[in-house]
């Protein structure tokens, strides 16, 4: 089965390869608490110039892929993933409801239909922009939002006049008290909330395409200023009234068998589970029997559950006496029972796990990982981007397509290269963290393991001992300790969007970094040259420098 992510906030980093919040932050985006450093405001230096004008370089718009669902759906994706962290639960109710109705309506007609009016709403409540992303080949500069990282909303009109702090705003939208204003200027916005407003110098709640409405401001607004609308509370107190008024029920059909001389028999069945329940009396033939009608009354009383009764199918004798109470607990069981099924979960089984890897000699060695191979270097082991060198050859870490010798040694990125290759050796990009990847990558063919950049020298000899522990052999390992880290792995090269050479940013603390160039991908390194102070003598690893010219 294929899953893919259809809508909302994007990495600009290849997903996994972003190494920016740990190594800066430090809090790990592959654990889930990035700081969003690709939202940061950066400068673009070309040999010492300035070549920007925006500052937001890498930041991104918001995935929408509303209007080629269709084509998603026919490639064979059999599962969609929208992104909710952190969002509002109108937000989540209203995406969510969108492409419920889009991905329907392609199902029901061959074809996708999309209210324009919902796709305005769902701006409101949150956009940084949309994009189609690289899902649909959309180019870079139609990825990323360069101007602002946040929330745009929608534009309702613009600045028309300023004096004595109260500024004058031609509507092209609806507005009303407490909804979100920005207004977008050429440094820092200013951001305000619609406590009170005028029309015509007069106190208003609400305003209409059209007019014109003064409101108070701390600081002089340029006239033609964009005024966004950011929160509007109109729709936000419509979606609560939906939600609230249609909460989501567990749809189920009951079954009610009533003959004489047997028991009372219900059944329930919530198209996943059927619960059955047998009362503990005999029914009997009396003056006053129970009807239908009363049968339908007393199973309807399910009370403020999570279920809703679609259909009560009765089968039962006629004449026949069923006490109300005897009918009431029977109902109360068998959903206490349907509850305990739907809550179920699995009994964890310890077990072994093992895997067949090779026991690896015990020996320290010195590599390097340099442009080109001069063979004088004096290290034990020498990677090289050097096609043409007679070493362990780099291979990039993103890879379409392997031009290669299988006769030779490859340092490699990523997981499809055991498809292609047998002299395998893994880079610090397969995030090896744990002595289960170790082992399932070793049992794979790999010859060495460089370790992930996010461990410490104490987590390093945990995973080793675990290692030794639960397979009885040695590892082989690798970790880095001196050269520029990458932190971030584009699918673009920002030499073309800028079309200056020798490129590297600058954030707001005058950090550089430096950015390099491989085909279609740009690698942004960390600011400084990175060297490791733990000894590494008293565990199983061996160290890797990284001598490039960058």
């Amino acid at each position: 089965e294929i899953e893919t992510f259809i809508h909302g906030a994007l990495c600009i980093s290849y997903s996994g390869q972003c190494l920016a919040s740990t190594l800066i932050g430090p809090r790990s985006g592959n654990r889930g608490t990035c700081a969003g450093i690709c939202r940061k405001k950066y400068d673009l230096y070309s040999e010492n110039k300035k070549v920007n004008t925006d500052k937001y370089l890498l930041s991104t718009k918001d995935l929408c892929t509303l209007e080629n669902i269709d084509k998603l759906i026919e490639s064979g994706v059999d599962s969609v993933k929208i992104e909710g962290r952190m969002k509002r639960p109108e937000y989540v109710y209203l995406v969510t409801s969108i492409y419920r109705k889009a991905i329907d309506s392609y199902y029901e007609t061959g074809k996708v239909k999309i209210d324009e009016e919902e796709i305005n709403n769902l701006q409101k409540l949150f956009s940084r922009g949309f994009t189609k992303g690289y899902l649909f080949n959309e180019e870079i500069d139609h990825i990323l939002n360069t101007n602002r990282p946040n929330h745009q909303g929608i534009y309702i009109g613009k600045v028309i006049d300023y004096k004595n702090n109260y500024i004058n705003v031609k509507l092209i939208s609806d507005v009303s008290i407490g909804d979100g204003l920005r207004i977008i200027l050429d440094k820092d916005d200013y951001g305000i909330t619609l406590n009170e407003f005028y029309i015509n110098k007069k106190l208003v709640k609400e305003a209409v395409t059209g007019d014109i409405i003064s409101l108070k401001v701390n600081k002089r607004i340029p006239v033609n200023s964009k005024v966004l609308l950011t929160k509007d509370v109109s729709l936000i107190h419509d979606i609560e009234k939906i939600v609230n008024d249609k909460p989501r029920k567990v749809i189920v059909n009951v079954k009610v068998i009533a003959k004489l001389n047997e028991p009372l028999k219900l059944i329930v069945n919530d198209y996943n589970n059927e619960i059955i329940v047998t009362g503990d009396i005999i029914l009997e033939s009396k003056n006053k029997p129970i009807t239908k009608e009363d049968i339908i009354d007393k199973i309807s009383k399910i009370g403020d559950t999570v279920y809703k009764i679609n259909n009560i199918d009765i089968n039962m004798d006629n004449n026949i006496f069923i006490p109300f109470k005897h009918l009431n607990d029977l109902r109360r069981e068998l959903f206490n029972k349907l509850d305990a099924a739907r809550l179920y979960k699995i009994d964890y089984i310890k077990n072994k796990y093992q895997r067949e890897v090779s026991d690896f000699k015990e020996s320290k060695q010195r590599a390097v990982l340099v442009s080109k191979n001069n063979n004088k270097m004096g290290y034990d082991i020498i990677y090289s981007e050097d096609y043409n060198d007679d070493a362990i050859i780099k291979l990039p870490k993103v890879m379409d397509n392997y031009d290669v010798d299988d006769n030779k040694e490859y340092l490699v990125g990523e997981l499809g290269a055991f498809n292609k290759l047998s002299n395998i050796y893994c880079d610090y990009s397969f995030n090896v963290t744990n002595s289960y990847t170790i082992a399932l990558l070793h049992s794979l063919g790999a010859k060495r393991i460089t370790l992930s950049l996010e461990l410490t020298k104490k987590q390093i000899d945990n995973l080793i001992n675990g290692y030794i522990n639960r397979y009885h052999k040695k590892p082989n390992l690798e970790v880095i300790v001196s050269g520029y880290r990458e932190v971030m792995t584009l699918k673009t090269n920002l030499n073309k969007i800028y079309k200056n050479d020798h490129i590297y940013l600058v954030d707001r603390f005058n950090n550089k970094y430096k950015i390099r160039e491989v085909g279609i991908l740009s690698y942004i390194y960390e600011p400084k040259i990175f060297t490791d102070t733990n000894d590494y003598s008293d565990i199983l690893v061996n160290v890797l420098r990284d001598n490039r010219e960058i």
